[in-house]
């Protein structure tokens, strides 16, 4: 097993119990406690885990993994659901898109619409004007999309967010204030029937939570495991939400639940 794909694993074990321990991770893993501790040690050095004797801890209660860290998670699903939520954009429309890796997903699938022209001459030698409209606070897909001549992209002011790659802050919000949208994607940590849309970030959150106001349409896109949890930060309400995009593994319980609440759900 390569050094990174020992960080993930070990990152995903924080994330998932909130601790690890040096031996019960080399068993795991199939490697020495040696080259465990050492693991351990290099990513203390990086400030993305606490070291303690026999393991690490996360840094709190809401441990979130660095999206580089995130990006090979449940990537089928991700891909499946993109394509899905692609297929709901239509020519012309204004989407906005927070950071996220399913996000990013969506990002690439509008990328490669045939339907969409490619900036070439039109007549007269003029160029065709984009036929989408992208709005975003992430940095990432920014950088996957400034390149695509078929795509006016915005991008929001605000800090940057190691973590996710995200704008946050008042300058993101002065920005998204002075605009309207006609679908909003949100890319989020965690969704609950009863009690609405998460992220882990407050700052996140409320970035997200004044993109999803500013679009006709809101559509949330997570794979299965983060249906039916709770984050830190709310960063809407259920029934704020018009559809749901997520894989065949969901729960039929919460997926029932968002139904009752009026919200629409697609299984991918």
């Amino acid at each position: 097993m390569s050094r990174d794909a020992r960080w993930t694993s070990l990152l995903d074990l924080l994330a998932a119990h909130g601790r690890v321990e040096v031996e019960e991770a080399a068993e795991a893993l199939h490697v020495s406690a040696a080259t465990i501790r050492r693991d351990l040690d290099q990513l203390a050095e990086q400030h993305m885990l606490i070291r303690t004797r026999g393991g690490a801890v996360a840094h709190g209660v809401s441990y979130e993994l660095p999206l580089r860290y995130r990006t090979a998670r449940n990537a089928p699903q991700k891909q499946r659901i993109a394509a899905a939520v692609a297929a709901m954009v239509g020519p012309g429309e204004v989407v906005g898109l927070t950071g996220g890796t399913t996000t990013t997903e969506v990002a690439r699938a509008l990328a490669l619409r045939g339907d969409l022209t490619d900036g070439a001459p039109g007549a007269g030698g003029t160029v065709r004007p984009p036929l989408l409209t992208v709005v975003t606070n992430a940095l990432n897909i920014a950088a996957e999309l400034v390149i695509r001549p078929q795509i006016k992209l915005v991008l929001t002011g605000g800090v940057a967010r190691p973590q996710s790659y995200e704008l946050t802050g008042p300058l993101a919000g002065g920005v998204l204030r002075e605009i309207t949208l006609d679908i909003a994607v949100l890319g989020i940590d965690a969704i609950d029937p009863a009690e609405g849309v998460y992220a882990h970030h407050e700052d996140e959150a409320s970035t997200n939570r004044l993109l999803a106001e500013r679009a006709r349409r809101v559509v949330v896109a997570t794979d299965s495991s983060k249906i039916g949890r709770r984050a830190f930060a709310r960063i809407c309400a259920t029934q704020s939400v018009d559809t749901l995009v997520t894989d065949a593994a969901a729960p039929r319980q919460a997926l029932a639940g968002f139904a009752e609440a009026g919200v629409e759900v697609v299984t991918v």
